[in-house]
């Protein structure tokens, strides 16, 4: 772990270090690694940030019952309670121990000064120029499925009424073709 180290963003590729492991794991509990940013110490082989266990990315956050946004830290989901992404009503698995729980039953997150296991987190300078962009979860994208279900749901129903018309649109030609022949 005392190794440089290097964090590739997926958004856009931008690459940050070298850096120590401890300003990696700060970065983490600030929400400024997302599941799909990549680390490496060579920059020849790359990991997921979550598959580095030291990160402490163990929080799976529930979107909808199908989707999740994750695995992310303590550290982040303050931060995301903070932007107002979540609120205690959010759904949260551990995916160490696969446990489910709200937010509002964690309170290690609504404890001020607090992160990562009750540890006294340093302040943390979220804008920081040499440093990566807070990750955001896009709620947005729960609503957009929604909506998306809703339209599909309306074209469907759309659909089935059309194939109605049309089975008795063939009804009646038939009868008609039936009655010209005889």
């Amino acid at each position: 772990m005392n190794q440089s180290w290097f964090l590739r963003k997926h958004e856009d590729g931008s690459t940050f270090g070298p850096v120590r492991f401890d300003q990696l794991a700060h970065w983490a509990a600030a929400a400024q690694i997302a599941p799909h940013d990549t680390l490496s110490n060579d920059r020849q082989t790359w990991m997921k940030a979550p598959m580095l266990p030291q990160l402490g990315m163990d929080w799976l956050v529930e979107i909808t019952s199908e989707h999740y946004y994750g695995p992310t830290t303590l550290g982040a989901l303050q931060e995301f309670i903070r932007l107002g992404e979540i609120d205690g009503e959010t759904l949260v698995i551990n995916t160490r121990n696969g446990a489910r729980c709200r937010i509002q039953e964690m309170p290690q997150l609504w404890e001020t000064g607090q992160a990562g296991g009750g540890e006294a987190q340093t302040e943390i300078k979220l804008d920081d120029p040499v440093g990566p962009a807070v990750a955001r979860m896009s709620f947005r994208l729960q609503e957009q499925i929604r909506d998306l279900e809703r339209s599909l749901e309306d074209e469907r129903r759309a659909l089935m009424e059309t194939e109605r018309r049309y089975a008795e649109l063939k009804q009646k030609y038939e009868a008609a073709i039936q009655r010209v022949r005889t």
